[in-house]
């Protein structure tokens, strides 16, 4: 695979990894709103997606910096 490739594919997965970053603040604000509330349950699956987005977002950037 040529520089140029890894290149293009780094600056993909960190645009990729910056829209996650989006989502989870976005899913945050959704929790929030369900916090203290009857419905309480689905705040606490929003942190838990809030969670994996996260940990989706340490990998996109661990791989990012090995390219």
């Amino acid at each position: 695979m040529s520089d140029e490739s890894l290149a293009a594919d780094g600056a993909e997965l960190s645009s990729l990894s910056s829209v996650i970053r989006d989502l989870v603040e976005r899913v945050s604000e959704v929790a929030r709103r369900y916090e203290g509330t009857d419905r309480e349950d689905v705040s606490f699956e929003l942190y838990e997606v809030e969670r994996g987005l996260r940990g989706a977002t340490r990998r996109l950037d661990r791989l990012t910096r090995s390219l």
